[in-house]
C-alpha cells in the first residue's frame, strides 16, 4: 500500500519538530554530562589512602614504585566527564541553533508566499549543515511577537558576548580590564544553547501561526472537492429500468 503522501504545511511542521526533538535529545545529553563531572569533583570524594606496588618497575634504587588507585581513578573520571560535559555542550549548542534558525526559516518561507516540504539547509565542507539567520519579522498581528522578539535579543546579545571574546582571546596580553572583559562575554556565551533552545521553541509556535491561513486554504479546497463529487453523485443518471 503506497504511503500517504502529507500535505507540505505538515511535513514543514514535522521537519521543524524534528529540529527540536534533535536539539532536545543533546540538551538532556548535556544536563547528565554535567551531573556527572560535578558528582565527579575532586572535592566532593574523600580520597583512600591505600596503596599498591608495580612490580617490575623502579623508583631508584631497587625499590618498587607505589601509587594511590582510588585518587588516580577519581582524576581520571573527573577528566572524562568534563570532556564529555564540553563535547556535549558543543553538540546541543549546535543543535539548538540549528532548531532556532530553521524555525526562524520557516517562517520566512511561509511569509513570502513560499511552500517548503521541509526546512532546507546549505552544507559546509564537511557537509554539516550551516544555520539560518535567526531574525524573524512581519509578526504583526501574533499575539506571541513580542516575547519572541526580546527571546531573540537575549539570543543576540550573546552570541554578539562570544565573537567579542574571540577576538580578546586572540589579541593575547590583555590588560586588567580586558581579561575581566573576557570573562564576563566568556560567562555569557554560555548561554547560547539555552538561549537558541527558548528562542527556537517560541520560533516553532510562530511557525504554527503562519501555517494557520495555508492549512485553512486547504481545507477549503478539500470541502470544494468533496462538494463537486456530491454534486457530481447527485447529478449521474440512474440504472437503467427494466
Amino acid at each position: 500500500m503506497p504511503e500517504k503522501t502529507q500535505h507540505w504545511t505538515d511535513s514543514l511542521f514535522d521537519s521543524v519538530y524534528a529540529l527540536y526533538e534533535t536539539a532536545r535529545e543533546y540538551q538532556i545529553a548535556h544536563r547528565h554530562a554535567q551531573l556527572a563531572s560535578a558528582q565527579a569533583e575532586f572535592d566532593r570524594h574523600k580520597p583512600h589512602e591505600g596503596r599498591i606496588a608495580l612490580e617490575g618497575h623502579s623508583a631508584g634504587y631497587g625499590r618498587p614504585i607505589t601509587q594511590e588507585p582510588h585518587p588516580d581513578a577519581l582524576f581520571a573520571l573527573l577528566r572524562v566527564y568534563n570532556e564529555a560535559a564540553t563535547e556535549m555542550h558543543r553538540l546541543y549548542e549546535e543543535a539548538a541553533l540549528l532548531f532556532a534558525s530553521g524555525a526562524a526559516w520557516a517562517v520566512r518561507s511561509v511569509q513570502l508566499g513560499h511552500t517548503p516540504p521541509v526546512v532546507t539547509f546549505q552544507t559546509d565542507q564537511y557537509d554539516s549543515p550551516v544555520q539560518h539567520r535567526l531574525s524573524v519579522t512581519g509578526l504583526t498581528n501574533y499575539a506571541g511577537a513580542d516575547v519572541l522578539n526580546a527571546s531573540y535579543e537575549l539570543l543576540s546579545h550573546r552570541l554578539a558576548a562570544s565573537d567579542h571574546a574571540v577576538c580578546l582571546a586572540e589579541q593575547g596580553d590583555l590588560l586588567d580590564h580586558e581579561a575581566g572583559e573576557l570573562h564576563d562575554a566568556v560567562d555569557t556565551a554560555m548561554g547560547i544553547a539555552d538561549s537558541a533552545f527558548a528562542y527556537g521553541l517560541l520560533a516553532q509556535k510562530a511557525v504554527s501561526f503562519v501555517l494557520l491561513e495555508p492549512r485553512r486554504a486547504r481545507e477549503r479546497e478539500r470541502a470544494l472537492v468533496r462538494a463537486e463529487a456530491q454534486r457530481t453523485e447527485s447529478t449521474a443518471p440512474g440504472d437503467a429500468q427494466a
